[in-house]
């Protein structure tokens, strides 16, 4: 099947299916599928909220455009305002993932928050994700230094609306609602996990920053005196991820000490 516009929400796929659209946006929310499916999409935003899989599920972005049976090529002439053919996940809200697998797919703005086996998503291909903004910005009096790693969207969303928050993290738009450190620090642990099954390490470790910044900031569910060990963790070495923190930390222990070993020297009684 393709198109050049909207696919409707709320249909029942009782069969395999093989499906290929070139759209501004494909709705597949409240969707039902009970057996293998595969969609090829180009330039969509794909909504999946609350769609139900029962068999595995595939979705991949198309690099080039679709040819009919008889070689004919489909017209893409009212995407072309579109800025390029990417594939973008708006939502998988209340979706169970355990049977999802993406490839080469933007989830820079996709809401995670209530997505069921989470940790079970397969990701394939350049599938990326929104960065913190980077550098140094200034927080009322102090300056706060960020370094780049991936951060999911609701992580935007949730520090743009804080009182105090620096240039660079996205509002959200109206009416998608609000999700807080509680709720976000499953998010990065579920995606953790998935990138470590997946046997993907060094991508895990953004995620494994973000649990642990979002459980430094947790008031319902982290204790103060955790709090308060997270945020030493976090000064003393970026959750063990900042090198250059925990050497700078080094560097003047060491200065200190030779400093106090000029000044006083080694006692030369003993006590």
């Amino acid at each position: 099947m393709t198109c050049s516009d909207d696919f409707s929400s709320g249909t029942t796929f009782s069969g395999p299916a093989n499906l290929s659209f070139a759209a501004s946006h494909v709705e597949c929310r409240r969707t039902r599928w009970s057996s293998t499916a595969e969609i090829r999409v180009r330039y969509a935003t794909v909504d999946l909220a609350h769609a139900i899989f029962e068999y595995p599920l595939t979705i991949a972005a198309e690099q080039e455009p679709f040819v009919l049976a008889d070689g004919q090529v489909i017209g893409e002439a009212s995407l072309a305002r579109l800025p390029d053919a990417a594939v973008r996940m708006m939502s998988l809200r209340g979706v169970d993932a355990a049977h999802l697998v993406l490839a080469d797919v933007d989830l820079s703005s996709c809401l995670l928050t209530g997505t069921v086996h989470l940790d079970q998503i397969r990701l394939e291909g350049a599938c990326s994700f929104d960065t913190a903004p980077s550098g140094t910005h200034r927080r009322g009096w102090r300056p706060v230094r960020f370094t780049r790693r991936r951060a999911l969207a609701e992580e935007h969303h949730w520090r743009a609306r804080q009182p105090a928050a620096v240039p660079g993290w996205k509002p959200a738009m109206p009416d998608i609602g609000h999700a807080g450190p509680a709720q976000l620090a499953p998010v990065y642990r579920a995606l953790r996990k998935a990138f470590e099954d997946g046997k993907n390490e060094p991508g895990a470790a953004d995620f494994y920053y973000g649990e642990m910044e979002m459980r430094r900031h947790d008031r319902i569910q982290t204790t103060r005196t955790e709090r308060g060990l997270l945020h030493g963790y976090w000064m003393l070495s970026g959750y063990g991820l900042r090198a250059s923190r925990a050497l700078g930390w080094l560097a003047a222990a060491m200065l200190v000490t030779i400093v106090l070993l000029m000044g006083f020297g080694l006692p030369q009684e003993s006590p």
